[in-house]
This record gives C-alpha cells, sequence and structure tokens, in this order.
C-alpha cells in the first residue's frame, strides 16, 4: 500500500491509496478502520454511503474486497493525530531478537517472554506486536495470528503478509492445518485416564472490565485433549492441546477438572498460591511449547522448551513420583 502523495499536511486533503499485496482481498471497511486510526466506525460507513470514499473513481460497499493496484480515493477528512509510538529499550528489543524461533518474507515465530502481553491497551502502552513493529520498521505489515495470554509463555505467530494471515487465519476457524500443544503445571495428582475436558465456556466481563471464563450451558463448544507428562507430589505436569480456541481455554478447562494450573491469581485457590509461591512458583505455569502448521503446501514444526527457570524449579523443589 502507497499514497500517491507522501505528505500528510495537518489539513484536510483528499489521499490517494495505491493497493499492494499486504491489503489484496481484504474487506474496505476493515481496510479503512485500520488505515484510518481515530475516525469513528459509523463515520467510515456514512464516508462509504455518500461516496466520499470510492475505488477507481467508483462508488463502493463496504464488502468489496480490494485488489492489488486498486487506486482508493479518500475524501477531505480530519483524523486524531496518532498517539507517539512508547519508547522501547534496546534491552527489550534485543530480548525479543534472541527468541525469534523462525523467520521468513511472511511468517515470524516468537517464544514469547511470561509477563508481556501480545499487544497494548487497558492501560499498557506496549505488546510484543509493538516490539517486532520497532524491530522490523522495513516491514509494512506486522499483524498477530493468534493470541496468549499476557502470562502465559511460548510459541506465538506473527505475520509479515496478508495472504499469509489469512492462510493462517482460515486454518485455526476451520481447525485444520494448525496444531498448539501446551505444558501446564497444575495443582493435585493428574489421573492419567483423564484425557479430554469437553465443556463449554462463556465469557464475562465484570464492571472494572477484567474478563472472566466459567463453564456454562450457554457457552461455545470448547474442547481440549489433555496427556499426563510427569508426576510429583502435589502436582502434576501434563500437556494440553485445544482443539477449540477460546479464551481462557485451558485455564478453565483444568480447574473444571479439578486441577487449576500453578500461578493463575484468577483461576487458583489463594491457598494454593500461597503454597507454591513458597516454593518459588510465581508465574503462571503455562507453556505454548510445540506449533505445528502448513503453510503454502509446507508443514513446519516449531518448539520451545520450557524456561530454566521452571525446570530448575520442578527438579529441584517438587518430588518426583513419575
Amino acid at each position: 500500500m502507497s499514497e500517491t502523495d507522501p505528505n500528510l499536511a495537518p489539513r484536510p486533503a483528499v489521499r490517494y491509496v495505491t493497493i499492494d499485496e499486504n491489503n489484496h482481498d481484504q474487506r474496505i471497511d476493515n481496510f479503512l478502520v485500520t488505515f484510518l486510526k481515530g475516525v469513528p466506525k459509523g463515520k467510515i460507513y456514512n464516508l462509504l454511503r455518500k461516496g466520499e470514499i470510492r475505488v477507481n473513481k467508483k462508488r463502493t460497499k463496504p464488502d468489496y474486497r480490494l485488489q492489488s493496484d486498486d487506486v482508493v480515493r479518500i475524501a477531505p477528512i480530519v483524523i486524531a493525530p496518532e498517539s507517539k509510538k512508547p519508547d522501547l529499550s534496546d534491552k527489550l528489543k534485543n530480548e525479543i531478537e534472541s527468541r525469534i524461533v523462525y523467520e521468513d518474507k511472511g511468517l515470524l515465530v516468537v517464544n514469547k517472554p511470561s509477563g508481556l502481553a501480545v499487544h497494548g491497551g487497558s492501560g499498557l502502552s506496549f505488546g510484543l506486536v509493538e516490539v517486532v513493529r520497532q524491530m522490523r520498521p522495513q516491514e509494512k505489515f506486522i499483524e498477530l495470528v493468534h493470541r496468549l495470554d499476557r502470562d502465559t509463555s511460548g510459541l506465538i505467530m506473527i505475520a509479515k503478509k496478508r495472504s499469509v494471515l489469512k492462510e493462517l487465519h482460515t486454518a485455526l476457524r476451520e481447525k485444520e492445518g494448525v496444531q498448539k500443544t501446551y505444558l501446564a503445571l497444575v495443582y493435585g495428582g493428574w489421573p492419567k485416564r483423564k484425557q479430554q475436558v469437553n465443556a463449554p465456556l462463556l465469557k464475562n466481563e465484570l464492571k472494572s472490565g477484567e474478563r472472566v471464563v466459567k463453564v456454562h450451558t450457554d457457552g461455545k463448544e470448547s474442547l481440549t485433549l489433555f496427556k499426563l507428562v510427569r508426576q510429583f507430589e502435589g502436582y502434576s505436569l501434563i500437556e494440553c492441546e485445544p482443539v477449540t480456541g477460546r479464551t481462557h481455554q485451558i485455564r478453565v478447562h483444568t480447574l473444571h477438572a479439578g486441577y487449576p494450573i500453578v500461578g493463575d491469581d484468577k483461576y487458583s485457590p489463594a491457598e494454593d498460591l500461597k503454597a507454591s509461591k513458597t516454593l518459588g512458583f510465581k508465574r503462571l505455569c503455562l507453556h505454548a511449547t510445540r506449533l505445528v502448521i502448513e503453510l503454502n503446501g509446507e508443514k513446519k514444526v516449531f518448539e520451545a522448551p520450557l524456561e530454566d527457570e521452571w525446570q530448575s524449579l520442578m527438579s529441584h523443589t517438587l518430588k518426583a513420583l513419575y
């Protein structure tokens, strides 16, 4: 995507934007929401209705899918100035650089550290995707393929091309072509025979804005496969494969099974949290350890072992039974 006139004057002016492969086949309304940051969606739809936004000199509907080399004419419109980009430290950028597991022209896979959000918002000035955008300023397109909770560590995909984002989103939606495997340390003795939890999940938002998920008959169908990896006295290391991709799915399904995740201050009992913190477990013990994808007809496998600190705590503070 390029603008014919690169100089955006402070006063409103007509703009012409030429579409490139990064926005090919994207709905024009979704394109405009991103391009015209600060402009309400209602205003964008109104501009489309009135013909103030045209494609190749013709009126267009919100569901029109842009094609490479289309020229989008945008009438003069006042846009709220973009907020100043956060000043990120070289230390953080270097750490994320060292955690890149894979990178090619269209895809980047990062082993995200626990405690770093995947994107800014809700009081956070930045997240992983903002860090990567500053690390790769030459890239026109940098978008998250999927998400991980802030305190969950492990493998996460970032698309560098819209075509890659679209292909992986389709695979995730159709539950074919992407397989994600997590490791979780849970409280209690997970039984070997417990190999799945199939329970609908309902998402709620508290007055504070905090999201809480619970098992409820009105919720969306949710399935997670489990496998016992190692048994300790009072704890278990399990492998988790979410078949569906609901918010907090693994965390709530382990809770529903009776074995909440160590360090989960949202879903674990306070007495369990206190006991595990005494042992040194001060983070959410959930890690995206393996990712298998099919992209452009090629199978790719990525792996990220548990952090050394987590491994060390299990080895030195827990009594292994299995």
